[in-house]
């Protein structure tokens, strides 16, 4: 059986964002070798590839392991106006966490992206995905967590996501960034959103021991590592 970890306590939390960000403060001081997210950068990593900026806001659906942090992660990049944790890759009907937690269904825990692309390109979530966002080169698994449901991968909206998801992957390879593969994919699915007591659940539960060990530290990492797309 897949090793599971969660025992969603439901219990009301103090206001989150102080006691959140003085987690991350803890992880910047301890250092971010500490984390085990993603390895080293054994290159300099590059730039997202060009494309055209498109009208209106964009949606972008991304999944890379347990879906609190990767929420909280694009909670506080600049020009994404809301993130939304969800199931994508399988069907409607088994879109519910108990199911999904059977790694019989397809489905990968994700997030859907709401996001203004005159300020923040879906490459430039890409690069916050690859870099900061999870351990892109886990084939499975995101540390203590294992199975398929906590797969990398990417799940286009449309043709030109598609086409920059594959352009940057092949780029990350190329570049030798990381000292393993890329083993993120790129899929195809619809995205369902998840219990609502999974919603925001970095923010309301800031003293949890597995945000604190899993959790903090990525907002550590993007605030250190892209300070320009940080907000608060």
């Amino acid at each position: 059986m897949p090793t599971r970890r969660r025992s969603h306590s439901q219990r009301p939390s103090r206001p989150a964002s102080l006691a959140i960000l003085a987690a991350a403060a803890i992880a910047a001081t301890v250092g971010l070798a500490s984390w085990p997210q993603a390895p080293a950068a054994a290159a300099p990593f590059p730039a997202p590839p060009a494309e055209t900026t498109p009208a209106g806001d964009q949606v972008a659906v991304l999944a890379g392991g347990c879906f609190w942090g990767v929420e909280g992660v694009f909670e506080h990049v600049r020009g994404v106006r809301s993130v939304t944790t969800g199931y994508a890759g399988g069907v409607r009907a088994d879109a519910n966490y108990r199911a999904v937690s059977s790694e019989r269904t397809g489905h990968a825990e994700a997030v859907r992206i709401v996001y203004d692309p005159r300020q923040v390109s879906y490459g430039t979530l890409l690069k916050v995905f690859f870099s900061v966002g999870h351990d892109p080169t886990q084939v499975n698994r995101q540390f203590p967590d294992v199975g398929p449901s906590y797969r990398s991968a990417i799940f286009p909206q449309n043709p030109g996501q598609r086409q920059v998801a594959a352009a940057y992957i092949a780029r990350l390879d190329q570049a030798g960034v990381y000292p393993r593969p890329i083993a993120t994919k790129i899929e195809s699915g619809s995205f369902y959103p998840a219990e609502a007591y999974h919603q925001d659940y970095l923010r309301r539960n800031p003293q949890s021991s597995y945000i604190r060990r899993y959790d903090a530290p990525k907002l550590a990492a993007l605030r250190k590592t892209w300070p320009a797309l940080w907000r608060s």
